[in-house]
């Protein structure tokens, strides 16, 4: 069952539109991430659901309800917002309950609510303190306690975490994620970092200029990804630009040559492409395969990778020869870039443990299984087998 149904919703300011067509839903139970760069609506669309922005088309349905031209306060949402929001002057006690005391629920029972909730987010022990004297994070926790008090249908969070440093950050994400899986209250979570909407999200939607473009459950969007906007988006990767030639001898008639890495390439799903078609590889840095150049390359069957062909490619893998450029070490990995061909850069990625020994200036291979490779046409979108 869904509790939130964004249907064809745009919101315009203006002659700008901010969002366009929108349509998502939220299921009972669960964490919904909306994930995408700044400017790209996700807040926007937030903002609809909990009534403080109107539709120019479209509606919003809540629990079954039409909610489209109601109040925020009608609504039976509740919203934890990026700066928190609290009442500098109200203990946390006080800001816990406040949403209670709005909406005339008796003083006893406010202040039970806001225990248990206190409770909840392990903040008993800081009820009668104000703000002032509270860390962001346990801010944070407030402001959590205060929108569940009021028992939302559906909790909106815009970006909540983004005001702490990076390992407060993880641990909210973690608590905010045990927390809803124990009351299952739903959530539409907004955030920018993808590693937040990995870790939390029970499904993912991925705006770019106002649009959804995709929505799954994190593994599936990562490894699935729809065109080459997402695959851009939710990591790093090596993108190799190209062009689709006729080749008789490939499944489906086409190949791909990328001249600047001095490759070529079949593609099994040439039926979506024509010969002269732009084409761009995603080859994703832990997927490829270096080594010292006067050494084998392991392959997929544990043997050896034979010198490969004129097109790259030997037993189903492409290799490449090149130069390392740059070698970066970042604590728990290091990240080996390396020049191939007439200006191309790529980098691979390994744990220091299982990091090749190579320095800048050593000649090195790149190897990897040419079914792992991504494949984008000229309008971004996957060509898929």
């Amino acid at each position: 069952m869904s509790v939130v149904e964004v249907d064809e919703v745009s919101v315009t300011y203006g002659d700008v539109t901010a969002v366009e067509g929108l349509s998502l839903s939220v299921r009972d139970g669960e964490l919904f991430c909306l994930l995408g760069p700044s400017g790209c609506g996700k807040t926007t669309t937030l903002r609809t659901v909990a009534g403080f922005e109107s539709p120019a088309a479209g509606r919003v349905v809540l629990d079954g309800r039409d909610v489209t031209g109601l109040a925020p306060y009608e609504r039976g949402c509740a919203t934890v917002f990026q700066d928190w929001a609290l009442f500098p002057n109200k203990t946390v006690t006080e800001n816990v309950a406040f949403g209670l005391k709005m909406a005339g629920v008796a003083a006893e029972r406010r202040r039970e609510r806001a225990r248990e909730q206190l409770a909840t987010v392990e903040m008993a022990d800081h009820a009668d303190a104000l703000p002032a004297e509270l860390s962001g994070g346990q801010k944070q926790r407030v402001a959590l306690a205060r929108s569940l008090a009021v028992d939302p249908e559906v909790l909106l969070l815009d970006e909540p975490l983004s005001n702490l440093d990076k390992r407060l950050r993880e641990t909210m994400q973690l608590e905010i994620k045990e927390i809803q899986e124990r009351l299952e209250t739903p959530m539409l979570y907004v955030t920018h970092d993808q590693e937040e909407a990995f870790t939390l999200a029970d499904r993912i939607g991925i705006m770019n200029d106002g649009e959804l473009v995709q929505v799954g459950a994190p593994k599936a969007v990562y490894d699935d990804p729809d065109d080459r906007f997402v695959e851009a988006f939710l990591g790093s990767t090596n993108f190799l630009s190209g062009r689709a030639v006729a080749d008789p001898g490939a499944d489906g008639g086409v190949a791909v040559e990328f001249p600047d890495a001095g490759l070529r390439t079949p593609l099994p799903a040439g039926d979506d492409l024509a010969a002269g078609d732009e084409v761009t590889a995603s080859v994703r840095p832990e997927v490829v395969d270096l080594s010292p150049a006067d050494g084998a390359t392991a392959s997929t069957d544990g043997g050896t990778t034979p010198e490969p062909d004129a097109t790259g490619r030997a037993d189903g893998r492409v290799t490449l020869a090149g130069t390392v450029s740059e070698v970066v070490y970042r604590g728990s990995d290091v990240r080996h870039h390396v020049a191939v061909g007439d200006g191309v850069e790529l980098f691979v990625e390994r744990a220091v443990t299982d990091a090749p020994d190579l320095s800048a200036g050593d000649a090195a291979r790149l190897s990897w299984d040419a079914a792992d490779g991504y494949y984008f046409g000229p309008d971004g979108a996957r060509v898929r087998p």
